[in-house]
């Protein structure tokens, strides 16, 4: 039985500078990096990440955003906003990262089991041809890539844990209101809710 860690959408656009800030997203890619850092290979047998990539994903572009469905355009493939933030790239290019998984091009996809590696692979198939049975889940942002990929991971049969203290939320009452969705699905959650500043 092997654990998996999954981080998810640790990119330019969502951190401070980006087009949909999380405040506190560029300090949580630190964070991650260092518990990748730490904890590849022994507490994680594997560590993947997930990233928006969008081409044409229709209505989730929106002019008058409803942040809910809709967001102001981010994550277009292949533009900076895309690219993993600099804070969580060192794990990546010192080999910690183990596979990356790309969702959203022609929708909306919150959730990492959504997407596919280059090889066209899904998570769930790639995670499940390693024996993996455990997932934790990290990143940005808590009430929505994160939730969602975290309940998906428990659809698929998957055990799933949420670190909050790794990861980071855009508003607080849509963060609780995510963690209550948590204990709900059954999945695991420990640390404290960093709230936005």
């Amino acid at each position: 039985m092997s654990r998996g860690l999954i981080v998810v959408d640790v990119q330019n656009d969502f951190c401070e500078g980006g087009s949909v800030p999380v405040a506190g997203g560029a300090r949580i890619a630190t964070k991650i990096a260092d518990l990748v850092e730490q904890t590849a290979g022994s507490d994680y047998q594997y560590v993947v990440a997930t990233r928006d990539h969008h081409v044409d994903p229709g209505s989730h572009f929106s002019e008058n955003p409803d942040f809910k469905d809709s967001f102001p355009v981010h994550c277009v493939a292949d533009s900076r906003g895309s690219e993993l933030h600099p804070h969580f790239a060192p794990a990546l290019a010192g080999g910690k990262v183990d596979a990356v998984f790309f969702k959203g091009a022609h929708s909306s996809s919150k959730s990492g089991f959504e997407g596919a590696d280059e090889q066209g692979t899904s998570l769930a198939d790639w995670l499940r041809a390693r024996g993996v049975e455990d997932v934790d889940v990290v990143g940005i942002a808590t009430d929505h890539c994160v939730r969602a990929t975290a309940l998906d991971a428990v659809k698929a049969g998957f055990r799933a844990h949420v670190r909050l203290d790794y990861s980071v939320g855009v508003a607080p009452e849509t963060t609780a209101a995510a963690v209550d969705d948590f204990h709900q699905a059954g999945i695991a959650v420990s640390g404290e809710v960093p709230l936005p500043k």
